[in-house]
């Protein structure tokens, strides 16, 4: 069973097969129109919910932490994100509690693999993935890698917001723009031993009818590290 086939919306299920990641030129032509408009949403529409799977946080709670990175090597990505209050015309929502995961610069996501869907064995690991609580302006930050990707999927980072007693807000996906994932993915290393994405976002099964929702902002080089900043609306 391919691992894409478990990352349709509404899926809950961990999968249990592996797809060997492909390899497919990212040209900067590929950049759709949708990617180059501003990705804060000013309607203070709700962001969508995405599914949580294939590789959720097994115990986020006991992975607070600010600093995600862990063991893994890559190019430096620091996520700085914000969430608002949909109920309260998109407000800073304070004391909401995120928590973020996404794979390495392989495809590769800790705490899974070893037998089927991802290869190698990470169960024993807990890189990239962090929890943080908002201050009063709703931000979080996140020191980590610049995700990698695998077949079928664009890069993307998982968020899970919950309020302050704990009950969940939303999850739902970052996406990120195709210009700086071709860059990142050709030139630098380890990931240009790879190349670049197969899937663009504007084909992606979770991103093609939410992009401009989505999308975050990025911004650096390579030499220097990104900065991402994206804001999550939420009904608080």
């Amino acid at each position: 069973m391919e691992r894409k086939q478990f990352l349709s919306k509404g899926l809950t299920a961990l999968g249990v097969a592996f797809v060997a990641p492909l390899t497919k030129a990212c040209s900067k032509n590929d950049v759709t129109a949708e990617e180059t408009e501003e990705v804060i949403d000013s309607s203070c529409t709700t962001t969508p919910t995405e599914t949580e799977g294939p590789f959720p946080t097994k115990t986020p709670s006991s992975l607070v932490q600010s600093n995600i990175t862990g063991d893994r090597t890559g190019v430096l990505l620091t996520a700085k994100i914000k969430i608002t209050n949909k109920n309260n015309s998109c407000a800073a929502l304070a004391g909401a509690i995120v928590d973020v995961w996404h794979c390495d610069a392989a495809g590769n996501y800790s705490e899974y693999g070893g037998s089927g869907m991802q290869s190698t064995n990470y169960t024993s690991v807990h890189w990239l993935r962090g929890r943080q609580t908002t201050g009063t302006d709703g931000m979080v930050t996140f020191t980590s890698i610049f995700p990698g990707w695998y077949s079928g999927r664009a890069p993307h980072i998982h968020v899970h917001v919950y309020n302050a007693s704990g009950s969940s807000l939303l999850v739902t996906q970052i996406a990120f723009p195709t210009d700086i994932c071709n860059t990142v993915y050709t030139t630098a290393s380890p990931y240009s031993s790879r190349g670049a994405q197969d899937t663009q976002n504007s084909r992606d099964n979770i991103f093609s009818d939410s992009l401009s929702l989505e999308l975050a902002s990025v911004s650096g080089s390579v030499a220097n590290g990104y900065t991402l900043t994206h804001t999550i609306n939420v009904n608080g």
